[in-house]
């Protein structure tokens, strides 16, 4: 792609392709990170239709189905679907966080038997980590996978598992040793969901949508070659799994950022004079935003900064254009998903609060958040 060698050049061609895919009707609306169901078919289509004309896994090998080129062209292929608002990839959990995953930490034969499907849309992926007693303290999770013989044992329960309904495979974190310390003793495993024991339960939001699921495992044998990496070593996996998921922030991001500050904008004009204070505070924020990502949008230090920002501001743009609708606000439309969704986010890759941990322990050097004791004597 590019036939002078040039990232210009292979825009040009990005923009035609996207362009032509769009009026055929075969490109699929941007969703975000989540693919919702109401998009599952048309996202199945058109990620079949990008590996089927050669435009699959931009930076991925060619020998597992990729375009073979650089991060480089990557980026400006996800800027260029920002720019025609379409959908870059099938979904987050699979074309990034498993497909990443599997190309650093696989063997030959895991790398072969689902990477190149997984570009085709013959796998869909789904994230299995959160536990509902181990959400933001993903190292407190419970769910056991003991091994035993050929295979590993696996019991406990997950939940907020976007798509899990629908994936043939799932990225699982489970323990594996109960007697290491919290952050060790964890693994990290390829789940064939078809596995007997595994029940998916689809969650109702308050949208009425159904993206996230709770799955329950009962005595579910894993072969032995489920497993990813290092037996007991996943929690090193899982957090560069994690890093992928949150460095989502970049040019693409400053694209989709500009159009909803200009949507502002134009918001701002017939609104009242309280409205607009709150409204120009949003836009001062989203243009410091902005030119973090510009600036310095592919340091690795900035994803946590830029996902709190990314998260905060959506959440209050959301309230904010409630609150010019008015009671139009309330009615079944665009701008009411948005309201009833916006608190989610907050929670969702990693949660406000555990981002301020980070940005602050990590980036500021400041002491660590005192620890609750479990002890009788606390």
């Amino acid at each position: 792609m590019g036939k002078d060698g040039t990232l210009e050049a292979f825009r040009i061609e990005c923009a035609h392709f996207i362009s032509v895919a769009k009026e055929s009707g075969e490109a699929c609306p941007a969703y975000g990170a989540i693919l919702p169901p109401v998009f599952h078919q048309d996202a199945m289509r058109w990620q079949r239709y990008c590996y089927d004309s050669g435009w699959a896994g931009v930076h991925w090998p060619t020998d597992h189905g990729g375009m073979g080129l650089s991060k480089d062209h990557s980026v400006v292929w996800h800027e260029e679907c920002a720019k025609a608002e379409i959908a870059p990839y099938l979904n987050l959990q699979g074309l990034v966080l498993a497909g990443e995953a599997i190309m650093r930490c696989g063997t030959p034969e895991q790398k072969k038997v689902f990477l190149r499907p997984t570009l085709k849309n013959e796998i869909l992926w789904c994230q299995l980590f959160s536990e509902p007693g181990a959400g933001s303290d993903l190292a407190g999770l419970q769910s056991s996978a003991i091994l035993d013989g050929d295979y590993f044992v696996l019991n406990g329960q997950k939940v907020w598992s976007s798509n899990a309904q629908f994936a043939q495979f799932g990225i699982l974190m489970a323990r594996t040793d109960f007697q290491a310390s919290k952050h060790k003793g964890i693994s990290f495993f390829l789940l064939d969901m078809n596995l007997p024991g595994i029940e998916v339960r689809p969650l109702k939001q308050m949208t009425g949508d159904h993206e996230f699921c709770e799955v329950f495992f009962d005595d579910v044998l894993m072969p032995k070659n489920a497993l990813l990496g290092d037996l007991h070593g996943g929690w090193s996996v899982a957090m560069t799994v994690l890093e992928d998921e949150r460095s989502g922030a970049g040019s693409a991001d400053v694209i989709s950022l500009s159009r909803r500050l200009q949507s502002m904008t134009s918001n701002a004009i017939e609104t009242n004079s309280l409205t607009r204070q709150s409204l120009t505070s949003l836009l001062s924020r989203g243009r410091s935003l902005q030119s973090l990502l510009e600036g310095r949008g592919s340091d690795p230090m900035m994803a946590p900064i830029a996902k709190l920002l990314n998260t905060e501001i959506g959440y209050d743009e959301a309230q904010i254009e409630s609150r010019i609708l008015g009671p139009l606000s309330m009615l079944n439309s665009d701008a009411t998903d948005r309201l009833l969704y916006s608190p989610g986010m907050r929670i969702a890759g990693g949660s406000s609060e555990i981002q301020r941990n980070i940005i602050g322990e990590r980036i500021l050097g400041l002491p660590r958040e005192p620890q609750i004791s479990n002890s009788p004597e606390a």
